[in-house]
Formats: C-alpha cells, sequence, structure tokens
C-alpha cells in the first residue's frame, strides 16, 4: 500500500479534526488535578467530544480498547486505559486523543503534570517535547522520513534519555493507522525511507523513557504498555501537513502560538 497524498478538500477536513482533537486537550486541563480519577476524565473527554464537538472518539473499541482516551501515567509508556486510580501530586500523565469528524481523524497527545513534579519528572516531559518540536522542524519536502527519526534520538540521547522503539508515528486520514510507519530513532536505514511529499500527513510521537527503551505490555489488560525497568515516560504528539514549502501542524493549540 503506498503512502497517500492527501486532496485539498481532504486537508481541509484534517484541518478540522486536528483542531477539534486539540479542543480536547484545551479543555480537559483544568480538570486534571489532585484526586480526580482517570475514568472521570475520560466521561469528561468522551462528553465533550461527542456533545459538544460532534465527533466519533476514535480509540473506543477499537480493536477492543474499552476506552474513549488514552491516559498513561508515570511510567506507562502508552494505551494506558482510564480507570478508577486518583491522580496525586507529582504524577505526570499523556492524555492521547483521536476524533473522528466526517470520515477524517486527528490524532494528538499532551503531558500534564498534577501539582509540583519532581526534577525527573519535569526532566523527561520536557525532553519529550523538544524531541517532537525537533522532530517536526525537519518535515518538508524532499527529506527522508528517517531524518526525523535521526534529529529526535540523537537529542533524546544527548539527554541521557532512551527512545522506545516499539512504537512509532503512523500515517492517518480516513484510516487511523496508515503508512508510512515514523520512526523515532535512527534504525540506519535513513536512505531507504520514504522520501517526503506535499500532501502527506502522519504523526509525530516520540516516547520517552527516562531509562531504557525496553517496555512490556500488561498481560492482564492486553494494552498498557510500561518501562520495563519502571523509569518514567513522556510523550507528545501533533498531525503533521507535509506542505509545498514545509509543513502544518493540524494539532496545534492556542497555547502554542503564543
Amino acid at each position: 500500500m503506498a503512502i497517500s497524498i492527501k486532496s485539498a478538500n481532504q486537508i481541509d477536513k484534517m484541518r478540522t479534526a486536528g483542531k477539534l482533537a486539540s479542543s480536547v486537550l484545551e479543555m480537559v486541563g483544568d480538570h486534571v488535578k489532585t484526586g480526580i480519577t482517570t475514568e472521570k476524565i475520560d466521561q469528561i473527554c468522551h462528553d465533550f467530544i461527542v456533545n459538544d464537538l460532534d465527533c466519533i472518539p476514535a480509540p473506543l473499541n477499537y480493536n477492543g480498547f474499552p476506552k474513549s482516551i488514552c491516559t498513561s501515567v508515570n511510567n506507562v509508556v502508552c494505551h494506558g486505559i482510564p480507570s478508577e486510580k486518583k491522580l496525586k501530586k507529582g504524577d505526570i500523565i499523556n492524555i492521547d486523543i483521536t476524533v473522528i469528524k466526517d470520515g477524517y481523524h486527528g490524532d494528538t497527545s499532551k503531558m500534564f503534570i498534577v501539582g509540583k513534579p519532581s526534577v525527573k519528572a519535569q526532566k523527561i516531559c520536557n525532553v519529550a517535547r523538544d524531541s517532537m518540536m525537533l522532530g517536526i522542524d525537519m518535515v518538508k519536502p524532499g527529506i527522508h522520513l528517517g531524518e526525523i527519526g535521526k534529529v529526535i534520538g540523537d537529542y533524546a540521547h544527548s539527554k541521557n534519555c532512551s527512545v522506545v522503539r516499539d512504537y512509532c508515528g503512523h500515517g492517518i486520514g480516513e484510516v487511523f493507522h496508515e503508512l508510512p510507519q515514523v520512526i523515532h530513532y535512527d534504525d540506519g536505514r535513513i536512505n531507504q525511507s520514504p522520501i517526503l511529499e506535499p500532501g502527506m500527513t502522519f504523526t509525530i510521537e516520540p516516547m520517552i523513557n527516562l531509562g531504557g527503551y525496553e517496555v512490556v505490555t500488561s498481560r492482564i489488560d492486553g494494552w498498557t504498555v510500561t518501562t520495563k525497568d519502571r523509569s518514567l515516560s513522556a510523550q507528545w504528539e501533533h498531525t503533521i501537513l507535509v506542505t509545498e514549502t514545509g509543513h502544518e501542524i493540524l494539532t496545534l493549540r492556542t497555547e502554542e502560538t503564543n
């Protein structure tokens, strides 16, 4: 299957879906505080997505996933299932939102900090975001996709952090996960990776660990991915469009434009 090149009409729909997804993260921030459960955060986001935005929460029932969002706390790398566990001071949490509007997906995530973080917690959140932004800054027509991963990996490693290798970014549009796969480290095959063209849309979403890159998936729920060494992990995600001259962040939040 080839990498899809979106038409102008498709790009407009992707812009709409991306903006709506980002609005969920903007909305939920005030609710992320000590004592709230991730189940309650899921309910708040679900109601906002369905009732206020008139969208579909893409994760719900996707390959059997039971909730409308992913909530990954502390050493959870990704795919954390909302539960009755309460957030406490010092927790870091990734909230991952994907909505479907008029058949198109908008996918984005952000780290939230509950109260005052530890030095290590603040570091991993910062390194993860900076890694993503450095990768995004690379995006333009004519480069190899693998160049994005090299920049991300080099930066994370320079900060004595590691990049999760078991999961990657992905193409997105009418399909939640499509080509290309966006690897967030240098796999030694940069020159064999696809060359970016205008109209491509994909996510950049590096998962950065404070310790080693190895992860394990829960045998209990089959979804929750944690760091093997129990170290903290952080992730940020944006949906990106390759334009004629560079790129556009389709899920850019208002706070990021100031």
